[in-house]
């Protein structure tokens, strides 16, 4: 049967900074790096095996991937890179400390901003330090300039349906490493969330989270590997 670990990206240097990242091309801490060895170790301990990898195109996420799979003795399986699995974009917000940021725009916007399902931050001014429009990775797309969790999920469906799923179908086992809301995302696509459940779903950095499917795709058992650092899932998990 179909298998599926999702794996968000060890601490980051701007998680660390309580930093607004989004598509900005942080790295991990020291802290990201062993939550990322630990992930392997988990998933070697549990003796999972992997057919294929998925992950993004900033280098918190590919590292934490790199670094899992090496503790796992499977490094050498296929990776594949795709900026639809990003981290979702925070506009205008990108960059900002999160705390300074809630005293200058008040706490209740900021919190509509980071948790509501379709309400964007401002878009971010084009042209300034974080615009990536002009990165060589995203060649050829209209970069966004601001997203919220619907809009970030509407970008992930289609790599979702089109590589992801069908591999799935096929039987293989996979690892997807990516990032809070990209992972969020297939999280309320595999289990039929509502926006208000999806709201209240976190997922811990650098916890795998293994999902058991059955041949139709449809969630039959779901844990964290690590039960001391795991977050509630879904009602339906």
């Amino acid at each position: 049967m179909p298998l599926l670990l999702l794996l968000r990206h060890g601490q980051s240097q701007w998680n660390l900074e309580d930093r607004f990242t989004g598509w900005v091309d942080v790295d991990l801490t020291a802290q990201g790096e062993a939550e990322a060895r630990r992930a392997g170790e988990l998933i070697g301990a549990a003796k999972l095996q992997f057919d294929r990898a998925f992950t993004s195109v900033l280098t918190r996420a590919i590292r934490t991937t790199d670094i899992a799979l090496a503790g796992a003795g499977q490094l050498w399986i296929p990776l594949e890179k795709s900026w639809r699995l990003n981290e979702r974009h925070y506009g205008g917000l990108t960059g900002l400390n999160k705390t300074e940021t809630a005293a200058q725009h008040g706490a209740e916007q900021v919190k509509v901003w980071r948790r509501s399902y379709d309400t964007p931050p401002p878009p971010l001014a084009q042209g300034g330090p974080f615009d990536v429009s002009a990165d060589r990775r995203y060649a050829g797309i209209e970069t966004p300039r601001t997203e919220s969790l619907k809009t970030t999920l509407e970008r992930v469906q289609p790599y979702w349906l089109g590589e992801i799923a069908p591999r799935l179908t096929a039987g293989e086992r996979l690892l997807v490493g990516a990032h809070g809301n990209s992972l969020r995302a297939i999280v309320k696509l595999l289990f039929d969330l509502s926006a208000e459940a999806i709201v209240g779903v976190e997922i811990p950095t650098g916890n795998p989270l293994l999902v058991e499917l059955d041949a139709a795709l449809k969630p039959t058992a779901a844990r964290y590997l690590d039960p001391a650092r795991a977050q509630p899932l879904p009602d339906n998990a």
